[in-house]
């Protein structure tokens, strides 16, 4: 069965996430390692041998990983081929593995035990009060049941969880700002905003649209909500508007004080007009 071959990038610092990639010349495919790992339907080559990665992975199991990508549309970039999915049994949520770090999913690795793992911003561990036993594990690796010969306790089970998760958190921001440096280092930034800036545009037409259905308008909105944009500036609207209410506050009170000001200033002036109009009445007579 063709395999696919391992590279390395020839611009990326030794050792850096995302920097190894395996290719099908005859098939013209290429594809990062992580891409290949994370994706819920893909299985390592049974000829797996940790000793020699160039075996790693077969050509056709990656094509039909693609085929199955075609049909689903990754939560934050809004386009085909996400096929990593959240651990999440209930969550429909799909990315590209890239996109997953940008919308600040949970990565988690275990190597020995061929674990690979993404939980959505909503399911991460993390933030959650269980850890996620043996049992919720995939496998990606096609593993002998005679190579498992022991079974970590519930206990150690959730130390470790507790280390990978603090191991984890330390270093998403560094895989993230990387990310977006070779973004950079790319020209790819200014493209990025720019489908942004299409994808909220096409947003706004949607809920402006009276016609659109309400499914439509449903799902619009909650990918709104899960990007954590636009949540984070209804937070500054709102947090703008408070302290405008505020100053409007002091300014209505300040304004009272100078009408109550200037109505005392009324009640003295014209009683003093009043006494002068009489007294030259007075005195005309």
């Amino acid at each position: 069965m063709a395999k696919m071959v391992r590279r390395t990038c020839a611009f990326c610092p030794e050792g850096e996430a995302g920097s190894i990639m395996y290719i099908a010349k005859e098939r013209n495919i290429a594809a990062h390692q992580d891409c290949l790992l994370f994706s819920s339907g893909f299985v390592e080559s049974e000829e797996y041998n940790p000793d020699n990665l160039d075996i790693r992975f077969d050509v056709a199991s990656v094509l039909k990983e693609l085929r199955r990508g075609k049909r689903l549309m990754c939560n934050f970039c809004r386009k085909k081929g996400a096929t990593v999915g959240c651990e999440e049994r209930a969550c429909r949520r799909s990315y590209h593995y890239f996109c997953a770090l940008c919308d600040d999913a949970a990565i988690e690795t275990d190597e020995v035990k061929g674990i690979y793992r993404v939980f959505c911003p909503k399911h991460d561990p993390g933030n959650r009060t269980n850890h996620y036993g043996g049992a919720n594990k995939r496998r990606r690796c096609a593993l002998r049941a005679s190579t498992i010969t022991t079974q970590m306790n519930t206990e150690e089970t959730a130390e470790e969880n507790s280390l990978e998760i603090l191991k984890r958190k330390n270093n998403r921001h560094k895989v993230r700002i990387d990310f977006l440096r070779k973004c950079k280092q790319a020209g790819l930034l200014d493209d990025i905003f720019e489908e942004m800036l299409d994808t909220l545009h096409l947003a706004q037409e949607k809920l402006m649209d009276d016609n659109t259905s309400e499914t439509e308008y449903e799902e619009t909105v909650m990918s709104l909500f899960d990007c954590g944009l636009f949540e984070n500036i209804l937070t500054n609207i709102h947090s703008g508007t408070e302290e405008k209410i505020q100053e409007l506050l002091e300014s209505r009170k300040r304004l009272d004080n100078k009408i109550e000001l200037l109505q005392d200033l009324k009640e003295v002036i014209l009683p003093t007009q009043e006494n002068s109009a009489s007294t030259s009445s007075v005195a005309s007579e």
